[in-house]
């Protein structure tokens, strides 16, 4: 039983909705597109979307398309916002229009482009504000950029995400034995 699928969402002012082969959502902040599988039905009634499913065949898709729908409008209202750190000596990142140019360590700055739907912010050059209408695209960047120069486990360097929690490992100790 999907407890996800039957809570309605509320629809906040300023956002609208087109419901035909797919759920389109409008807001101040962009649009986006959900698809609605066979089987399941988006009814929106005042103030408020529902997601209703033909047969409990259809249950796990149901909680997918509700999830899928309330990120959609919570992200054409209020948008995300996703924040990493880079922790280590001399690594830093620069912003210009839409190419972020990271320093991670390596012998030559890497050029990463953003797409169009992410913005980013840089706070003194270590701690990097991505904020976005669509959470898909926004979390794929994010891991996209931690990918760059993933966090070290021995010296804890590298791109993390804020609030990471990260397990150093202990190096080596002394000659070993024979």
């Amino acid at each position: 039983m999907s407890r996800v699928g039957k809570k309605p969402i509320p629809l906040p002012q300023g956002v609208k909705i087109k419901v035909a082969d797919e759920l389109q959502v409008e807001g101040p902040k962009g649009k986006l597109t959900v698809p609605i599988p066979t089987g399941i039905r988006v009814e929106q009634k005042t103030n408020q979307l529902e997601i209703v499913r033909e047969s409990d065949k259809f249950a796990a898709l149901h909680g997918l398309t509700r999830a899928l729908a309330a990120n959609a409008v919570h992200g054409v209202s209020a948008g995300f916002t996703r924040e990493l750190d880079i922790v280590g000596t001399g690594y830093r990142a620069d912003v210009k229009g839409k190419v972020a140019t990271f320093t991670l360590g390596y012998s030559h700055p890497i050029e990463f482009v953003l797409p169009k739907a992410v913005d980013l912010k840089i706070d003194k050059q270590t701690h990097l504000i991505l904020t976005s209408h669509d959470k898909e695209e926004l979390g794929q960047i994010a891991a996209q950029i931690r990918a760059l120069r993933p966090p070290d486990p021995y010296k804890n360097k590298g791109v993390r995400y804020t609030g990471e929690v990260l397990r150093k490992k202990a190096g080596k100790t002394g000659a070993g034995g024979k």
